[in-house]
């Protein structure tokens, strides 16, 4: 059974989805359940996520939780699954996965609206599945959805909203899944497409990894838009060579699509890594209206404007779009190898240049081949995900250099061992979970140490305990315990042997109790 708050009552309009993982080529490792680096808890000893190290924290963050899916290609450090942390590192929520070859992506909190024009209230997305990571999974490009993925939306109290479905025979694609004020869903959807590769340079019985923009209404889950990349953008402009094929059961990801952002003019601006390209697209006849960067771009390119793998391709006000830049790894002949960094373009559309407006550089400089994003924030601040280098990090909006990379940096923190997350959002959230708080009781040297936690809750800011000798003759032995992280450890005179927890708001209000437990050995 699940621990507590880890899953819930489903709404008529979803049902549980991604529970398995696809079937692998090899085991993985077991996760590390254990240690400095894993989360322990008495009163949720189901629950071990990742403990995160804080290398900076200043003043002037932006308000709000850290939101991020922890993964591993190799051993991962805790259980996979959906974490919200705060500021100090400490879990506030943990949603684990119960298999090491699942994972979640993009986990962040949007807007959802009940139809075009509804009333929009708060929720959590993310997509849930099996990615295609060697050595255990080769029979697709590194990073490409395994089948049987899907997207999740929770409310407020986490439960179930809705999942969401590609259509196509496409597989929902952990890279982007927006809501949209009109109540609907714009998201990538994968699948190979078998293809003669041998113009390209790939075997003959081979497959491209195509993708597909695809928009669906939330209330029926009927397709309303598609857009395809073999439709649109010309295999031989990649730059992944298309004999990688041969180590991915034959399928060339030349594309990768990788972000989708809809603008306010019914424009959309697609990200393909593999083909080092931006593309503005009008939603409603498909077309490329330009292209920035790859082969055939449309800008030319200041200094330190130029990008390569990028990810996250967001567009921003005053003619300017953001990204992550991963920039290293296979470089063209003669270019200089690049740090990854958060980077901001103006686009000149008149002289057809695009130039550096701000960057955002590490200390310790990093190089990730793969993910990250680059999110603006509401003081004006950025919030860096590192992608395939485990760290994430928060910097005032004006960002540094690749000289001076720890110019503005405000808060920074790494994951443990080979842990990494494919974005890393800060949002503000408000939960009131379903569920109540957990308890437990251990003697410890003469004394009951009573353990309180609530997975989930935002608004307990301490904790009541009660005891006695019966479950229905407690009373208060601690009636305003400060709390002290995801779990709080109440030491007691009280032998109990019957113990229960009530947590407290701000106001000293009682918002739900526990059940009643009782006193075991330490």
């Amino acid at each position: 059974m699940p621990a507590a708050g880890v899953a819930g009552p489903e709404g008529d309009a979803g049902r549980p989805c991604a529970t398995t993982p696809y079937p692998p080529s090899e085991p993985t490792p077991p996760p590390i359940l254990s240690g400095s680096d894993v989360w322990s808890f008495v009163s949720e000893p189901g629950l071990h996520p990742m403990r995160v190290g804080v290398t900076a924290h200043r003043p002037g963050t932006a308000p709000g939780g850290i939101f991020v899916g922890p993964f591993s290609a190799d051993q991962m450090t805790g259980q996979t699954g959906a974490l919200i942390n705060d500021d100090s590192g400490d879990p506030v929520w943990f949603r684990p996965l119960p298999s090491t070859n699942l994972q979640n992506a993009d986990f962040r909190v949007q807007t959802y609206y009940e139809g075009r024009g509804g009333r929009g209230r708060p929720v959590l997305t993310w997509w849930q599945g099996t990615l295609a990571l060697p050595p255990a999974y080769t029979n697709l490009p590194a990073g490409a959805p395994e089948p049987g993925g899907c997207y999740y939306i929770y409310d407020t109290h986490y439960r179930l909203l809705r999942t969401v479905f590609a259509h196509h025979g496409y597989y929902p694609d952990e890279h982007e899944f927006t809501l949209t004020r009109r109540g609907t869903a714009l998201f990538i959807a994968s699948r190979p497409v078998p293809m003669d590769l041998t113009p390209y340079g790939g075997p003959e019985n081979g497959a491209i990894e195509n993708s597909e923009i695809q928009e669906v209404d939330l209330a029926t889950g009927r397709l309303l838009y598609s857009w395809n990349a073999l439709d649109h953008l010309d295999p031989a402009d990649s730059e992944e060579a298309a004999s990688t094929a041969s180590s991915s059961g034959g399928v060339w990801d030349a594309f990768h699509i990788n972000s989708v952002d809809e603008g306010p003019d019914g424009r959309l601006l697609i990200s393909a890594r593999n083909m080092w390209a931006i593309y503005d697209v009008t939603k409603k006849s498909g077309r490329i209206r330009y292209q920035i960067g790859g082969k055939k771009s449309d800008f030319t390119f200041g200094p330190n404007a130029d990008f390569y793998w990028q990810h996250d391709a967001r567009f921003r006000p005053g003619n300017r779009i953001s990204m992550f830049d991963d920039g290293c790894c296979d470089l063209p002949d003669g270019s200089p190898e690049q740090r990854s960094h958060g980077l901001i373009l103006n686009l000149d559309f008149r002289g057809r240049k695009a130039t550096v407006d701000r960057a955002y550089y590490h200390q310790p400089p990093l190089e990730s081949p793969t993910q990250g994003n680059t999110q603006a924030l509401a003081n004006g601040n950025e919030f860096i995900g590192w992608g395939q280098s485990p760290y994430y990090s928060e910097y005032a909006g004006a960002g540094n250099t690749e000289a001076d990379p720890a110019r503005n940096l405000l808060y920074d923190a790494k994951l443990p061992g080979s842990d990494i997350s494919y974005r890393a959002f800060r949002n503000e959230w408000t939960g009131t979970p379903y569920y109540p708080p957990s308890a437990a009781a251990r003697t410890d040297g003469g004394h009951s140490v009573v353990y309180a936690s609530w997975n989930g809750s935002t608004e307990t800011r301490a904790w009541q305990v009660l005891a006695g000798p019966a479950p229905d003759r407690l009373s208060v032995v601690a009636r305003h315990v400060p709390r002290d992280g995801f779990e709080t450890a109440v030491s007691t005179n009280s032998a109990g042997p019957y113990f229960q927890v009530k947590a407290l708001d701000a106001r000293g209000k009682v918002l739900r109790a526990s059940r009643v437990v009782t006193l075991s050995g330490g």
